[in-house]
């Protein structure tokens, strides 16, 4: 290895984050920032780290959020992938987005519930046709032999739906995470980085405040 993982290091100087300059409503401020990580041109911006617990262990991997609706925040899986059976047995889960290029990241965590039938079937037939059959030909999470598995798998299925519209699987739909803390990260010099945390309150409010890097 030419260099020391522990000499990789990057300044950060690009933007300041103050909380008399945030929106009242986290959603609404993760929207703002949303628009500018699009406008940045950074690659997939919608590719969040979704954690959930198995046997009270954390276990994470990247997904897409497809939608921001009510409030809340929507991907869509297979129900029956690790993820869809642990988040099935506990409903809490955290998301992390991160965006180099403007040197932030956004933490969420929350609630999280599988969205409407009606909603999943509209999403699915927006996919394109392949998504559409690989949802039906992956066994998501389980083990398999070979990769001739998902091919033959692959053959069946598109002869199955030759020239037919392909329905909605049904182990696969979409998931909504409504969140309780939101916490907005930009990175800063010297890594004293601003924080600024979202905190749903008994009353019903949105508690802000700062937090030290």
């Amino acid at each position: 290895m030419q260099q020391s993982i522990a000499d990789i290091r990057k300044e950060y100087s690009a933007l300041s984050l103050k909380a008399s300059e945030v929106d009242a409503n986290p959603v609404d401020q993760f929207l703002t920032w949303f628009d500018m990580a699009l406008n940045a041109e950074i690659m997939e911006p919608n590719a969040m780290t979704l954690s959930t617990i198995e046997e009270n262990k954390p276990t994470s991997r990247i997904v897409l959020l497809k939608g921001v609706e009510n409030e809340q925040f929507v991907f869509y899986t297979n129900y029956n992938s690790s993820k869809g059976k642990q988040m099935a047995i506990s409903p809490y889960v955290s998301l992390n987005f991160f965006w180099p290029e403007l040197e932030r990241q956004v933490r969420i965590e929350g609630i999280v519930k599988k969205v409407d039938a009606d909603t999943s079937d509209a999403y699915f037939k927006s996919r394109p046709r392949g998504s559409q059959i690989g949802a039906w030909v992956s066994p998501q999470s389980e083990s398999i032999e070979s990769r001739e598995i998902l091919e033959k798998r692959l053959e069946e299925i598109e002869l199955k739906f030759k020239d037919k519209e392909v329905e909605r699987p049904p182990h696969w739909g979409g998931y909504s995470v409504k969140p309780t803390i939101v916490e907005f990260w930009q990175g800063r010099p010297s890594r004293l980085h601003d924080r600024i945390r979202y905190t749903f309150s008994e009353s019903k409010n949105w508690k802000i405040e700062r937090l030290a890097p």
